[in-house]
């Protein structure tokens, strides 16, 4: 039984205790913390023999906590997943990695220093049977050499203190990170165009369209709309020489009814990836427990995402192509993207 402890016992914190401890097998919570001694007093009140502790360090060193998952804010990544990583402890941490560039390559140096995998980024998309279906059909060639991908990313709306580069940092990113584990190269290049401007966006411009250019030369396009009213909204093809493939509907139902065809959509992130979020913990559970390694998406792969965030950013307020430059990959990651 895989004992973890939980940094950050927010809506996200909360959920991931909740699958673990009602839905997922092999692993019990035994320690949580939060910046809100409140909540986390909460919480740890449903959480049987689980210790309340008031710092994410004290938690890290605690004997009872096998594995670490951080779903504290991002900027306390950093520090969090680097004392996991000097305990020898596997660690998820939750998107992003750090919040920044330099962060994030400090925790593959240390990662490396280490001598073995502890750090796993929550990057969900990977364990969506809908994305997984769509990867299989890629690496099999039935369409032939990937060229192109269309990707859309639409919410119904986003909450106040979304900023203009949260459509980069906060939203595509998950296409960024999709993006380069589907194709299994790195990205090269970012470009942002910006189209006539939503009436819902209030100050926000949107949408946004992010152009990603891959290693091998393919092109992606990204729709980001974060406004759009009416539902939660996620989409991608994949162009190839010899064919297309693209994620199927996600509705389970459609109704045929007073002359009209429908189906429901997702409100929100929550209901369209719930699935996704089960089997990632449960794998990530699975791989680090009896002293293993984490086999998801890796610290490098948090660094490269947001290398090509900040490009993204970048060429969102210049207006400009934005090459994407990656410090060199130690050959301590040098394995396919899967």
């Amino acid at each position: 039984m895989l004992k973890v402890g939980v940094i950050g016992t927010g809506m996200i914190g909360q959920d991931h205790i909740r699958r673990m401890t009602a839905v997922l097998a092999g692993v019990t919570v035994t320690a949580v913390t939060d910046v809100d001694v409140e909540t986390a007093k909460k919480v740890a009140g449903g959480l049987p023999g689980a210790t309340l502790h008031l710092t994410g360090e004290d938690l890290i060193a605690d004997p009872a906590v096998d594995a670490v998952l951080v779903c504290s804010w991002g900027p306390t990544h950093e520090q969090y997943v680097l004392a996991s990583i000097a305990a020898g402890k596997p660690v998820f941490c939750e998107k992003p990695l750090a919040t920044t560039q330099d962060a994030c390559l400090r925790i593959v140096e240390a990662e490396v220093a280490a001598g073995r995998r502890l750090v796993q980024v929550g990057y969900m998309r990977r364990y969506d049977a809908a994305y997984r279906a769509l990867k299989r059909v890629v690496d099999s060639g039935r369409i032939g050499v990937p060229l192109m991908m269309h990707c859309t990313h639409r919410n119904a709306g986003v909450p106040s203190f979304y900023e203009k580069e949260s459509a980069i940092t906060d939203t595509a990113v998950h296409e960024i990170d999709m993006v380069r584990w589907m194709f299994g190269e790195e990205i090269t290049a970012a470009q942002v165009l910006i189209p006539r401007k939503s009436r819902n966006g209030g100050p926000l411009q949107d949408p946004l369209i992010l152009i990603l250019e891959l290693a091998g030369g393919a092109i992606v396009d990204v729709e980001i709309s974060v406004n759009i009213r009416y539902g939660y909204d996620i989409r991608g093809e994949v162009v190839g020489e010899d064919g297309t493939a693209a994620l199927g509907e996600f509705s389970p139902v459609v109704v045929r009814a007073a002359g009209e065809r429908s189906a429901p959509i997702p409100l929100d992130w929550r209901e369209r990836f719930l699935l996704a979020y089960d089997v990632e913990i449960q794998e990530w559970i699975d791989s680090v427990a009896g002293g293993g390694e984490p086999v998801g998406p890796s610290a490098w792969d948090g660094y490269a995402a947001a290398v090509v965030s900040d490009a993204g950013v970048a060429a969102l307020r210049s207006g400009s192509r934005v090459p994407v430059t990656l410090a060199a990959q130690p050959t301590f990651y040098r394995a396919p993207l899967s």
